[in-house]
């Protein structure tokens, strides 16, 4: 290993050591009780690309609250909820999409564009918010190191969508949404 490199990790190992050592007994004595509630702390990562943003209206907004409900009830952390967001922007601008005629990607339908005939569910499942979210988040507990990927990989994974890089421009917009209404 590079004695540089080697010499520079060890020196930021050696002060993350000593803060944690300096900062926990301060911390052990602080009194829960008297703690200010504090906004959640979505995982920073950095979006890919350009990112896209929309104004949501009071039925896109209750489709974000219950995507977080849903994320919360299957006890997956914020990230989940930042990746199905940021899926749902892609697939439906977060809104409940009903059968769309001749307009219809197939038979997909509901928030994340997902299909019966592909076994995701019966299009009454499908456009419930918390069931759709939950058959996403089925999804994507079954790719492995989920967390540590690019948000438009993992949704892909999920997805098998034809615009596997379409999901990363609403990263930025779901990780604020999640900031936002995750504690509320």
């Amino acid at each position: 290993m590079n004695t540089t490199f080697r010499k520079s990790m060890l020196s930021v190992a050696g002060l993350a050591f000593a803060g944690g050592v300096f900062a926990g007994p301060i911390a052990a004595h602080a009194n829960p009780v008297d703690a200010k509630p504090t906004a959640v702390a979505v995982q920073s990562v950095k979006p890919q690309g350009d990112q896209s943003h929309i104004t949501l209206n009071d039925e896109q907004t209750a489709n974000v609250k219950a995507i977080i409900a849903a994320t919360k009830k299957a006890g997956l952390p914020e990230r989940a909820a930042v990746i199905s967001i940021a899926t749902s922007l892609q697939e439906s601008k977060l809104e409940n999409l009903g059968h769309l005629g001749d307009a219809n990607d197939h038979d997909s339908l509901g928030l994340f564009q997902q299909r019966p005939s592909s076994g995701w569910g019966t299009p009454e499942q499908i456009t419930d918010p918390a069931y759709s979210t939950t058959a996403f988040l089925k999804g994507l507990r079954q790719v492995d190191g989920w967390q540590d990927m690019a948000l438009t990989d993992a949704a892909q994974t999920v997805q098998v969508s034809a615009y596997p890089d379409a999901y990363a421009q609403w990263e930025q917009q779901a990780t604020d949404l999640v900031g936002q209404y995750w504690n509320s």
